[in-house]
């Protein structure tokens, strides 16, 4: 049976017009961004038998374009939709960001720094500058590769927070292993920043480390 000939509450598009988007499953919410089937299944079968395939929503979300273009009713040009997507779902979260305080909004630095820094199958090291008022003035991913403290240098953190004219930063890194939990490296990398920022005038206000779940804050823990 088409989509077309469902019952309209149970139409993936009209259900999300009519519930908002959270109320869809994640095959519902990938049939629409399909549009359309292939021969002998529709939208929502091809989602479900996409979803089984890759294992994840994420998974899909994640796959390189030779992964992704591989399977059945995806290739290049739903590729590019999909990056252009998750690119406007980044910059969305980005200005959320801008608009308001970075102490009196957590939740968007988590959901910036998730959108921006989980995907990623490398360590990656970056830094939220803040003015003042503790509103975000950039971005930047400064360090590639394994976090320690031989390969986070503080004097290249201090030249850009300098650059940016910061008055305070919020320092992350992620875990490619999905587990949030600080190294003893993660603390003392904290340490080190902060008594060099400190030479400077820079706050750091807290180091968040992105894995699978919900970002962790070491200030909340009392690691700072």
């Amino acid at each position: 049976m088409s989509i077309r000939d469902w019952p309209a509450a149970e139409r993936p598009r009209e259900k999300l017009l009519e519930q908002g988007a959270a109320a869809l499953s994640d095959a519902e919410l990938l049939a629409i961004f399909l549009r359309t089937g292939v021969a002998g299944k529709s939208a929502v079968d091809l989602a479900r038998h996409l979803l089984a395939e890759f294992g994840s929503l994420r998974a899909l979300l994640e796959a390189e374009l030779d992964q992704f273009s591989a399977h059945l009713g995806l290739g290049p040009a739903k590729f590019a939709q999909l990056q252009a997507v998750l690119e406007m779902g980044r910059r969305h979260l980005a200005e959320r960001l801008r608009r308001d305080s970075a102490l009196e909004s957590p939740q968007a630095v988590r959901d910036y720094l998730k959108a921006r820094l989980r995907h990623e199958p490398h360590e990656l090291f970056g830094c939220l500058f803040l003015d003042s008022k503790h509103r975000v003035l950039a971005f930047e991913v400064l360090f590639h590769g394994t976090i320690d403290g031989a390969s986070v240098y503080p004097r290249q953190v201090v030249k850009r927070a300098l650059a940016q004219n910061a008055a305070a930063v919020i320092l992350t890194h992620n875990h490619p292993s999905g587990v949030a939990e600080p190294s003893q490296a993660d603390r003392q990398l904290t340490q080190r920043l902060k008594e060099a920022l400190a030479l400077i005038d820079v706050r750091v206000l807290d180091h968040f480390i992105v894995g699978d779940g919900e970002p962790l804050s070491m200030a909340e823990y009392g690691w700072m």
